[in-house]
């Protein structure tokens, strides 16, 4: 899950070195959000946190306030600051906005050039395999981390950095609900069948019809999800 948290490009040892305490303590508070070490509803007391990361407040309290931009944490008058929980037409709104994002990849993956549109191919394959050995595991967490790497990879290759800040920040805030999200085996198996009908029409899309075909497989997909994840 590296791409989560890691931005968009590689960072220079210039750029790091020059990056503010705020911003390490917002990454650092990043990490534990996605990672379920605080979970949805969970108060992030400012104390609590300056003690534990050994840090003043003031880089905490703009730590904080970077994540209430992102969406990915509240702030209650007279109460503090909580990891957000979304309520679920968030959920749905989201998912709507993501099946749009994936269903663009799809599209512009489909009209890559036929080497490096094989390439895509022969990395989405894998993934689909990791993700059968997942479930016969009955690993969630495995499945999960191959599942989030197979739609990344759509992402990349649609070439477009602003699409991929914005794909990051819209998982970032679904990874929220991840818990309930692919925990049952039978949902994960129809999750991996439907990856591996995206991955056979990217294989044969050469005309723009199957492209569209590719797209609207990845739409369709997202938005099962979203009905997978409403009927737990």
């Amino acid at each position: 899950m590296d791409w989560l948290t890691t931005p968009v490009g590689q960072e220079t040892f210039a750029e790091i070195k020059n990056t503010s305490l705020g911003k390490l303590v917002r990454d650092r508070l990043l990490n534990q959000i996605l990672a379920g070490e605080f979970e949805p509803g969970q108060a992030l007391r400012e104390s609590e946190l300056v003690e534990r990361l050994k840090v003043s407040r003031v880089p905490v309290r703009e730590a904080l306030r970077e994540l209430e931009s992102s969406g990915l944490v509240v702030s209650r008058k007279h109460s503090g600051v909580y990891v957000r929980e979304l309520t679920d037409q968030e959920v749905r709104d989201l998912y709507q906005f993501r099946s749009v994002l994936d269903s663009h990849a799809g599209r512009m993956a489909s009209q890559l050039p036929a080497e490096r549109r094989q390439a895509l191919v022969d990395a989405l394959e894998p993934c689909t395999e990791a993700m059968d050995a997942a479930i016969r595991d009955a690993n969630p967490q495995a499945y999960y981390r191959e599942n989030l790497r197979f739609h990344w990879l759509f992402i990349e290759h649609a070439g477009n950095r602003e699409i991929a800040k914005t794909y990051r920040e819209v998982i970032q805030k679904l990874h929220l609900a991840r818990l309930k999200n692919l925990s049952s085996e039978t949902h994960r198996a129809q999750s991996n069948a439907e990856h591996k009908q995206i991955v056979a029409a990217l294989r044969d899309s050469t005309t723009s019809a199957q492209a569209e075909h590719c797209a609207a497989l990845l739409a369709h997909h997202v938005m099962n999800a979203h009905d997978r994840l409403s009927a737990m």
